[in-house]
């Protein structure tokens, strides 16, 4: 199995800016995004690219996260962040192993976004 490290986390004033990176251990061929758990919340999809490099945002954050991906390198930028953008921030990649199964996620350890007023 793969391995994915994140990286770029961080407190930050709401307004601000944040970057994120995933480094893969090696080239995955599968749809890639980022994901996000808030403090007893259930974990929600942020942003995710496809093999064919269509992107996919949720909408709370459409207009200011932009996902992008470059061989190993899976990032997200993140604008005019908010309180509620708080979590740890997870990077994932859905691998088919088989055409007999379903694909099996991958995911990274996290990082820790805190956003204040």
């Amino acid at each position: 199995q793969p391995r994915l490290v994140e990286s770029g986390g961080g407190l930050v004033q709401s307004g601000g800016s944040l970057r994120l990176s995933c480094a893969a251990s090696r080239y995955i061929f599968s749809t890639m995004g980022w994901y996000r758990q808030p403090l007893g919340k259930q974990r929600e999809m942020v942003a995710e690219v496809t093999t064919t490099g269509a992107k996919n945002y949720a909408d709370s954050v459409k207009g200011r996260f932009t996902i992008s991906r470059d061989n190993r390198n899976l990032d997200l930028q993140m604008n005019s962040l908010k309180p509620e953008d708080t979590a740890v921030y997870y990077c994932n990649a859905k691998m088919q192993t088989s055409v007999l199964g379903p694909p099996v996620d991958v995911w990274g350890q996290g990082t820790q976004v805190t956003v204040s007023s």
